[in-house]
């Protein structure tokens, strides 16, 4: 029988360690949002006095009025929406198809193709090839330029054919006995039963088109077809794009500061993928686990 969970002081102490370990770790990681959160609220006045604060003294929401005012942050959060959407729709369709063709032992060719896939993960072309490549395609300034080359992640593909392999066979013998094909076998079968790995990589292709900006930034030439992080990079970095219409409001409306106007533009353009994560979170562990087992 175990007599305690604590058995020895060291024990304790150990445990003791890694809670406070943890809670500094967690505050130093929240900290900064929290900040950038703050300063978006705040006045030109307090963001001059006080170096770092947590609660402004004086809230003012005229930052987002600012940056609402005009359809420059809309348009652009609708260019990221749309590019994600489309994005992580089409890395599912390709991951998914190829990893199950190669689950299947009687594919020909199987064990050259997942070399290849391997080589992929090791070695790439570079900028400038992969840029001559969508030139000479013509998919320059669309956003199939920014979803195409990156179809197909080589480490997700792993997972997820490791995932297909350790299905029960029985599963698809009875498939097979009801008269059903190789896309039947997949559609009514394998993907009901891959939902929680679907979650998880469509979760982590999804906030990798959120969060791209160098793909939009090399083959979108036209502003209006910029994401958001391009707009944020612009904002912040640069300081080239007035995301606000001074025009649209009274006489008496003061422009709020450049700092409270790009922390509020930070905001708006994390929040959205962060209000994802509670849907999917449960299926993190158990999609990545069940796709790393090999049996």
């Amino acid at each position: 029988m175990n007599s305690s969970r604590y058995d020895s002081f060291g024990e304790r102490l150990f445990d003791i360690f890694n809670y406070v370990f943890l809670a500094v770790f967690a505050l130093i990681t929240v900290l900064p949002f929290v900040y950038i959160i703050a300063g978006s609220f705040a006045t030109e006045i307090e963001l001059i006095q006080r170096k770092f604060f947590l609660f402004p003294r004086d809230p003012s929401l005229a930052a987002y009025q600012y940056i609402f005012s005009s359809d420059t942050l809309f348009r652009s959060i609708g260019n990221s929406v749309l590019i994600t959407v489309f994005g992580t729709l089409t890395n599912l369709a390709f991951t998914l198809s190829m990893a199950y063709s190669l689950s299947r032992k009687d594919l020909w060719g199987r064990n050259f193709v997942m070399n290849l896939v391997i080589f992929s993960m090791l070695f790439s072309g570079g900028m400038i090839p992969g840029y001559l490549v969508v030139k000479e395609l013509g998919l320059l300034n669309s956003y199939a330029a920014v979803i195409l080359p990156g179809a197909i992640s080589a480490f997700n593909l792993i997972v997820i054919k490791n995932f297909f392999q350790n299905l029960p066979p029985g599963l698809e013998e009875a498939a097979r006995i009801d008269g059903c094909s190789d896309i039947g076998v997949l559609w009514r079968i394998v993907l009901p039963l891959s939902k929680p790995i679907i979650a998880t990589f469509g979760l982590f292709y999804a906030v990798g088109h959120w969060n791209n900006f160098f793909s939009a930034m090399l083959y979108l030439n036209d502003s209006k077809m910029w994401p958001l992080q391009v707009m944020l990079r612009e904002i912040v970095m640069l300081s080239q794009v007035a995301v606000g219409d001074m025009s649209a409001f009274d006489p008496e409306f003061v422009e709020p500061p450049d700092q409270a106007v790009k922390m509020a533009v930070i905001v708006v353009g994390t929040v959205p993928i962060l209000l994802v994560y509670p849907f999917l979170q449960k299926h993190f562990a158990k999609g990545v686990l069940l796709g790393s087992i090999k049996g």
